[in-house]
């Protein structure tokens, strides 16, 4: 079937797909993969035991610390003649995470890229700049064969050098940017300080943005400094990479079921929800041959939805990740998420998208501070206008939060820039409580 056509299949269509495809990986894993018969058997369950939809519930989670146990190839699924790919994680907590692609799942990922670029329609005449690094990390090379398949040309810039990435963007005419939000807003920073105009000086039309949390704030900063329609792309490098789902011209998220299966649970107690709770991502992966995987605990907060959307797409819809439930912040008993921070500064005027969140201990106390940046057009010397900023800054983060959040403004520039994802959480409490 035309990948062109499988975004608007029938609901009864999709599921029938859904529970072929999932009774053949559960058969593929429980034969070739040692650690799934385990739980299987564990658990009592057999491959002939799937027969609907339903049944996945019945089906062993898998978590993230599996694939570090079984570093670097134990959850492979086939011989590593078969395997034409790695990929892996940066491994900064521990074992990295090793993926393995057959020639099968690179089309499968190619597939579900051209998906993800038709949605702002991309295509032969459009110059993609590929902002995105290029090696173990799934990015760069996820969006580069999806953008060749559509018949787009691809710069392939990868992450630094911004002065000169400008430079490409400006003479080779690109017209889609592919990077993460934050180094798209950094790009443009350092176009106004060369003295371009981001809007005017370039020819970009839209950008796909993903590999970290955005708020809608940020999301609408990074639209209106280029003047582009901005596309959203989900993906984790366990289950494909970029291309698990993408934002529509109607802004929705829509999840590319027929090659991953979507389910939204209660972080807890592990109990499927029902549609439009909020809750963890689950997914299984339907075609992958290289490392299948069955219920992969994504640990991404978010909430799934059935009904079609505008744009005529019939596959479901995932409303934006607002954090991750291992990246959730307890700040003295209150939960609290990045993104809800991020949120609330993108939304009061004289401020920039560059902030810190550094958690401290007074005593037995929590303190939470926002460290961010102020606008340039704001930052003159006016002491009185800075401490009203800082104020508003105060009131309107508690009441977002339900606690108080200290702030300091810092002088345009001074935070640290990121050219991949941004590190936007220093966490000192526990150092503090090993260094007393």
């Amino acid at each position: 079937m035309d990948w062109r056509k499988k975004d608007y299949l029938a609901r009864e269509d999709i599921e029938a797909l859904q529970l072929k495809r999932l009774k053949e990986v559960v058969e593929r894993v429980y034969h070739l993969v040692p650690f799934y018969r385990q739980k299987f058997d564990e658990l009592g369950v057999k491959p002939h035991d799937i027969k609907s939809l339903d049944d996945l519930r019945r089906l062993p989670f898998t978590v993230k610390q599996d694939l570090r146990d079984h570093y670097p190839f134990g959850m492979f699924a086939v011989p590593m003649e078969q395997i034409v790919r790695i990929h892996s994680s940066s491994g900064t907590t521990g074992k990295p995470t090793v993926v393995g692609y057959t020639a099968h799942d690179m089309r499968v990922w190619t597939e579900v890229m051209c998906r993800t670029f038709s949605m702002a329609k991309v295509g032969p005449g459009d110059v993609v700049h590929n902002a995105y690094g290029y090696g173990l990390f799934t990015g760069g090379l996820g969006f580069h064969y999806g953008a060749e398949g559509v018949g787009a040309a691809v710069v392939p810039s990868s992450v630094g050098f911004t002065k000169r990435q400008l430079m490409l963007m400006r003479d080779f005419g690109a017209t889609v940017l592919c990077s993460t939000p934050s180094y798209a807003l950094h790009l443009a920073e350092v176009a106004s300080e060369e003295g371009l105009n981001p809007r005017e000086d370039f020819r970009l039309r839209a950008g796909f943005f993903g590999a970290e949390p955005a708020s809608k704030g940020l999301r609408e900063n990074v639209s209106k400094v280029w003047g582009i329609r901005y596309c959203e792309c989900y993906g984790l490098s366990e289950i494909i990479g970029p291309g698990v789902a993408a934002s529509c011209e109607h802004d929705e998220l829509h999840i590319f079921e027929d090659h991953f299966l979507p389910e939204v649970i209660d972080p807890e107690t592990g109990e499927p929800l029902p549609e439009g709770e909020e809750g963890e991502l689950v997914f299984t992966t339907l075609t992958k041959q290289g490392l299948p995987l069955i219920r992969y605990r994504t640990r991404d907060i978010a909430t799934l939805y059935k009904a079609p959307c505008k744009c005529g797409r019939t596959i479901l819809r995932m409303g934006r990740v607002i954090g991750r439930s291992d990246d959730m912040l307890i700040v003295s008993g209150v939960n609290v998420f990045p993104s809800q921070v991020e949120h609330v500064l993108t939304q009061v005027e004289g401020l920039t998208p560059n902030y810190v969140i550094v958690l401290d201990k007074r005593g037995v106390l929590d303190v939470l501070e926002v460290w961010v940046e102020v606008d340039e057009r704001v930052f003159t010397g006016d002491i009185g206008a800075l401490e009203n900023l800082k104020r508003k800054l105060e009131e309107e983060l508690a009441n977002a939060l339900f606690l108080r959040a200290r702030v300091k403004l810092v002088e345009p520039k001074t935070l640290e820039r990121s050219m991949g994802k941004a590190k936007r959480v220093v966490d000192r409490r526990e150092l503090e409580s090993i260094t007393k």
